[in-house]
């Protein structure tokens, strides 16, 4: 990313992520202390009986909380997602889900987060525990 860059730093940072793009994810807030972002419900990210599928939801969280570890790097490094766990808590069958991404941890080789995915009336859809690893340029 460069300063010469149009755009907010959410649009900036998500023209980085073609699968979230592909998924309809809208970046909202990103900075190091929380990441959020934005999931419509439709008939095309649906399982059976409409409601929104379970992968819909972990690539979500899965975007959120690779962007938060990302602010959270040290200069030069890289990030991957080494171990992620979602519980599913009730289904989503309309409106839209806000992914809301905090750190638990940040540490020299692991970033540990947590993120809430809550549906159109605050309630907690599912909650993803995300371990991503801090990956440094070997020289």
């Amino acid at each position: 990313m460069t300063v010469t860059q149009q755009g907010s730093a959410e649009e900036l940072l998500l023209a980085q992520l073609p699968f979230a793009r592909l998924l309809g994810v809208r970046l909202v807030k990103a900075v190091r202390d929380e990441v959020r972002a934005e999931l419509d419900w439709s008939p095309e990210r649906c399982t059976v009986f409409s409601v929104l599928h379970g992968g819909a939801l972990m690539g979500i969280a899965d975007t959120v909380g690779g962007v938060l570890a990302y602010l959270n790097l040290p200069a030069g490094a890289q990030t991957s997602t080494v171990e992620s766990k979602t519980n599913f808590l009730r289904a989503v069958r309309a409106g839209a889900v806000t992914a809301v991404a905090r750190p638990m941890h940040v540490g020299a080789q692991f970033i540990v987060v947590q993120t809430d995915l809550l549906d159109d009336t605050g309630a907690l859809v599912a909650q993803t525990t995300q371990t991503q690893a801090v990956l440094l340029t070997r020289r």
